[in-house]
């Protein structure tokens, strides 16, 4: 067994490898950028190298710098957790001719995966089931729209080199090919250095079902079932589960005995999942279920496969690198109860999942219900620099419907602020009755999005205890005592009170004063976290959208701007996108109107709260 090994990743699944590398006895080395000079990570580990400034392409995706910080600290091995390097094969070969172990499968298995044409080529020849479309050379634009005019609409537009949902773009008709072509070959060219994509045919009733698979360098794989992860936002999961509703038992043995040749025909060691596209209109059948990506590390939502099967996947992968045999056959794994997660993200449903930067100052969720996997505590920051997750919420019970419940009151029941997360989001999505059917598929999200999204108010009761407190925390003062006499009747006050949103309630209390204390009341219902105050004027909520100023959400880099100052566009029309934390951000018109002015040019970078444009009413 490995005494030592460095993480070469940050956040939730450094802390997550530290933690099992700690149980086992192994000396951990993390490494940090400037702007995680203070990361949880950070001081979790044995020892810790700075690799450089804050972006990622100067620090986390410096493989050299990785490497020379596991020479410097004596660790033999390198993990790399998920994301950043963990599937370039280039950097998994350049540890291992550094003489250093290799968390995670061979090279030649991350490059045979690596390109999904070739891949799924590959895997058509293994006798695993492959969905319809263009896997070719020809990149031709009219080319590949007349391979998707044969395919027939909806079709997938997918970079060959893509991943956590970028690079990728759904085409409904024949008109809208070629702009969807080209957005997706411009992401994929900034986020994978690899323009080249396939086509395939979408699913019009899709579901996303997984299975996590490990092997070893003893020719030994297994199976450890399936999740499914079909509900999902912008190509990118939001809630996952195992095992899979619907499934029944011989179509999850045909499934991952797929799953297992899949793995098998690339000489797979260590963990790796093999996702696959159901079409869910029928039922869950193994006739109706393709092969459409592998993934060759370990998943972020390993969790819930752990909890259904008792199994640690990091402690696996690390024995199986030290060059153990798996410590199971296939024949001692089995399901035991339901698991579920759900991803908690400091973003604002309301504002297109726009992120919510800034200090963490309350984080406290009831841990004798729910694991939280996470890489902050109370006090850090969230940082515009990397992805907004706070934490990954999982339970485990006997059935779904406690899982779902128990999902829910963690929800409800912990905090985090003052940052906007998505916590009233996740509440109301566990909560629909789709969802707690089972009949799920990954465009339920997009169809309800605007009811999920619906920023509530907080209840009468709610607001008559936030009051009751805000009242009560005056101590001595006018606030503290009886409130307006009434002839003919009881007593009775208003209070006026507004949220961090700007939104302003009236809340009658019988017998107390309307005058209160310069404090504030924290309120969580249904996942949502009021901040109430007494009443002041709030700016717009919008931040200046009304009157026709079109600002950065957030920092950023323009790539495109459509308009020109004296055009006249109408509501929604795009104007202009904004890339930022490795997503492209469309920002349109509010209302129809003309352009007065246009304050940026494409390649600008941006701060928040920039004035990129301005619209005229007509």
């Amino acid at each position: 067994m490995m005494k030592s090994v460095l993480i070469a990743n940050r956040g939730e699944i450094a802390c997550r490898v530290i933690k099992t590398a700690r149980r086992m006895g192994i000396r951990t080395v993390a490494v940090y950028s400037d702007a995680d000079a203070d990361a949880l990570h950070v001081r979790m580990a044995d020892e810790a190298v700075r690799i450089g400034p804050a972006p990622t392409r100067e620090s986390y995706l410096v493989g050299e710098k990785i490497i020379a910080a596991a020479k410097q600290t004596g660790a033999e091995a390198i993990h790399p957790g998920y994301g950043f390097l963990s599937e370039n094969a280039g950097f998994a070969q350049a540890v291992m001719d550094a003489g250093l172990i290799w968390v995670g499968p061979l090279p030649k298995s991350i490059m045979a995966m690596g390109l999904k044409d070739a891949a799924k080529k590959l895997m058509a020849e293994a006798g695993v089931p492959v969905t319809p479309g263009y896997m070719g050379e020809n990149q031709d634009p009219a080319f590949l729209k007349a391979e998707a005019d044969k395919i027939g609409y909806p079709v997938l537009i997918k970079a060959v080199a893509g991943g956590g949902g970028k690079g990728m773009r759904l085409v409904e008709k024949a008109d809208d090919f070629l702009d969807g072509l080209t957005s997706c070959q411009r992401e994929a060219a900034a986020s994978f250095g690899n323009d080249h994509v396939l086509i395939e045919k979408y699913i019009l009733s899709p579901r996303h079902i997984e299975v996590q698979v490990f092997g070893d360098s003893h020719g030994n794989v297994v199976h450890l079932f399936e999740r499914d992860c079909s509900l999902q936002r912008r190509h990118q999961k939001v809630v996952e589960e195992a095992p899979a509703p619907g499934m029944d038992e011989a179509t999850r043995a045909e499934l991952c005995a797929a799953a297992v040749r899949a793995a098998k025909a690339v000489d797979y060691r260590g963990a790796g999942t093999i996702e696959f596209i159901a079409d869910g209109s029928e039922g869950l059948r193994a006739d109706r279920i393709w092969f459409m990506e592998m993934n060759t590390r370990l998943q972020v939502e390993h969790p819930v496969t752990e909890e259904i099967t008792g199994v640690d996947l990091v402690e696996w992968q690390l024995r199986v690198a030290s060059g153990e045999p798996l410590p199971k056959r296939q024949d001692e794994l089995s399901i035991t109860g339901w698991a579920m997660e759900v991803r908690l993200y400091a973003e604002d449903p309301t504002k297109g999942f726009l992120p919510s930067i800034g200090k963490l100052d309350v984080f406290d969720y009831p841990d004798h219900l729910v694991r939280v996997d996470t890489g902050v505590e109370e006090g850090a920051e969230i940082s515009p620099h990397y992805d907004p997750m706070i934490a990954k919420l999982i339970v485990h019970a006997d059935t779904r419907e406690e899982a779902i419940a128990d999902l829910r009151y963690a929800l409800d029941d912990g905090e985090c602020g003052p940052l906007i997360t998505n916590a009233g989001f996740l509440h109301r999505l566990l909560g629909d009755e789709q969802f707690a059917a089972g009949t799920v598929d990954t465009g339920l999200i997009g169809r309800k999005l605007d009811e999920l999204t619906a920023r509530p108010d907080p209840s009468i009761e709610g607001l008559q205890a936030a009051a009751a407190t805000l009242i009560g925390r005056g101590g001595q003062g006018p606030w503290a005592a009886a409130g307006g006499l009434r002839l003919n009747a009881g007593p009775r006050r208003t209070m006026r009170l507004s949220d961090q949103h700007g939104r302003d309630y009236q809340v009658e209390l019988a017998g107390l004063s309307n005058t209160a204390p310069q404090r504030q009341a924290v309120l969580n219902e249904g996942g949502e976290r009021f901040v109430l105050r007494p009443w002041r004027a709030v700016g717009g909520a919008d931040g200046g959208v009304g009157s026709g100023s079109i600002l950065a959400p957030m920092p950023g880099k323009v790539i495109a701007v459509e308009v020109a100052a004296g055009d006249t566009v109408t509501k929604g029309q795009k104007l202009l996108t904004l890339e930022a934390m490795k997503m492209e951000h469309t920002l349109t018109a509010p209302f129809d109107g003309v352009v007065e002015e246009v304050n940026c040019t494409a390649g600008d970078q941006v701060q928040v709260e920039a004035l990129l444009a301005k619209i005229a009413s007509e």
